[in-house]
């Protein structure tokens, strides 16, 4: 019986690192060719490796070569690829590549520019999300014009209020006020960290809701009109705005609230005519009321743990979507099984203010076993620098109830080695085993409220010996000097501890 036909020969991934190598495994299982850019600073990681071709691009600082347009779909046509995945990050929201891929003869896998666009703009998504019925936060649905107009909308919405950049992410371009005064301060800040961050200075103003949870809600769409929801995401424990850890399901939400989140996720999805992955987030308040935030038009970092609670390859999907493939299942079809908790491995130093880190990988161990889930893109001997993001790993772990998914998480941290830079394993373990984690108890604000009892404690001056003596062990050129001021001779039979 012969087999069915790729759905692409070959596909380019305009990305680099773990989500490179992510994709590309799903790429592997279909049968489809890979081929993969790069810039000289990844030119020896495992991506580069493992992808059927590489084609170098160039552009200082190195991140400006993966926001080279014209380069990455050169490449593509260098190589024969059919079609090009943009990861998440660099290009994936940028209306122009997509249509810079359609306009060279390309499949672009993702949504349509129109889509991109309108979903793109705070302010546009959040008329048209009005306009498919959907909940939002209370506020100005266009940019503010002043400090007076701000103060007027916050005065009727009642304090406190956040400050929004339209174009914005991340956490830029966001102030929060609780008085007049803030307020006015508010706008010129956030729309100036706007402008330099975005190239658009527009701010808008909702409420804020205290003490919020941060959910998500994981959509596919096919170009057919059918679009389904794959539960929700608690994504609440962050810093900075950043994600840090998220589960799925959601520890808080029932399924009376779940099914009318997916709802209105969906009903926005057909608003704009969406197809491929996209995410619909909201906030939520303590009582369950909740609210649209945003659309991300991409693949999430935290995909994994949605995959792992469906059976269902989110990437799979893209590229059915993308080859005119309708999807093969409905909602009904569609059923959440046990947990899944990932968390974000940063090279940073998670106890002086969440600072990145750098410096050269000497050990890489990373653990493995029933219900663990390992997406990387580093390998011992790498230099992790400043060009890029910090993150290193994403760990997830799966398990039948969410007890079981955080003692797994627990335990593979524990058993997670990276020396060299700082990382923030303890720190995540911290955070995960803390007892209001374990008890559901989260929200936006935890690590802060938290932020006492989740330092760390300084190790003993025989624990720091054993450290060295581990590290002298494992890689003979470790330079344990920097470390302390104690020569290693003096550490008495440290070989035999």
């Amino acid at each position: 019986m012969s087999q069915p036909a790729p759905l692409f020969s070959k596909v380019l991934v305009a990305n680099r690192g773990e989500i490179a190598l992510r994709i590309m495994r799903t790429l592997r299982r279909l049968g489809i060719a890979s081929a993969i850019v790069y810039h000289d600073v990844d030119r020896d990681g495992p991506a580069v490796r493992d992808a059927d071709e590489a084609i170098r691009i160039s552009g200082e600082p190195p991140v400006s070569a993966y926001l080279d347009i014209a380069q990455i779909i050169a490449a593509a046509k260098a190589v024969g690829a059919e079609a090009i995945h943009p990861g998440f990050g660099f290009l994936s929201e940028k209306a122009a590549f997509a249509e810079a891929v359609i306009a060279a003869g390309l499949v672009f896998i993702g949504p349509t520019p129109a889509a991109i666009r309108a979903m793109g703009d705070k302010i546009e998504s959040k008329h048209l999300a009005r306009k498919a019925g959907v909940t939002t936060v209370p506020g100005s649905l266009e940019a503010l014009e002043s400090g007076d107009e701000a103060v007027a909308v916050a005065d009727k919405i009642g304090y406190p209020v956040l400050l929004k950049a339209s174009a914005g992410g991340g956490g830029k371009g966001m102030r929060i006020a609780n008085s007049a005064q803030e307020c006015r301060d508010g706008l010129i800040r956030a729309s100036a960290e706007a402008k330099s961050a975005f190239g658009d200075g527009r701010v808008f103003i909702e409420k804020y809701v205290e003490e919020p949870r941060h959910i998500e809600i994981q959509v596919l769409a096919d170009s057919f009109g059918n679009v389904v929801h794959l539960g929700e995401r608690e994504c609440s424990i962050q810093r900075r705005y950043q994600k840090v850890v998220e589960e799925a399901p959601s520890p808080f939400i029932d399924a009376e609230t779940r099914a009318s989140m997916g709802e209105q996720a969906c009903a926005l999805a057909r608003a704009v005519g969406y197809t491929s992955a996209g995410t619909v987030e909201m906030v939520v308040d303590k009582h369950r009321n909740f609210y649209f935030l945003e659309m991300n038009t991409r693949l999430q970092v935290e995909h994994p743990v949605t995959e792992m609670t469906t059976g269902i390859d989110i990437v799979e999907q893209q590229l059915r979507v993308a080859a005119g493939e309708a999807l093969p299942f409905t909602q009904q079809d569609i059923k959440l099984k046990g947990n899944a908790i990932e968390v974000r491995i940063y090279a940073e130093d998670a106890d002086s203010g969440y600072l990145p880190a750098t410096g050269k990988l000497f050990k890489v161990r990373f653990p493995s076993g029933e219900g663990i889930r390992v997406d990387h893109g580093v390998v011992e001997g790498q230099e992790i620098g400043a060009a890029f993001d910090p993150m290193i790993a994403k760990l997830i772990t799966y398990g039948a109830s969410r007890e079981e998914a955080i003692e797994r998480m627990c335990r593979a941290l524990e058993e997670t080695i990276l020396l060299g830079p700082i990382t923030n394993t303890d720190f995540l373990r911290r955070v995960v085993g803390h007892p209001e984690f374990k008890a559901g108890r989260i929200h936006t604000g935890f690590l802060e409220l938290h932020k006492e009892s989740l330092i760390a404690i300084d190790p003993t001056p025989e624990q720091k010996k054993l450290l060295l003596a581990a590290a002298a062990l494992s890689h003979p050129d470790f330079d344990f000097r920097f470390a302390t001021p104690e020569p290693l001779a003096t550490m008495g039979d440290w070989r035999t501890r």
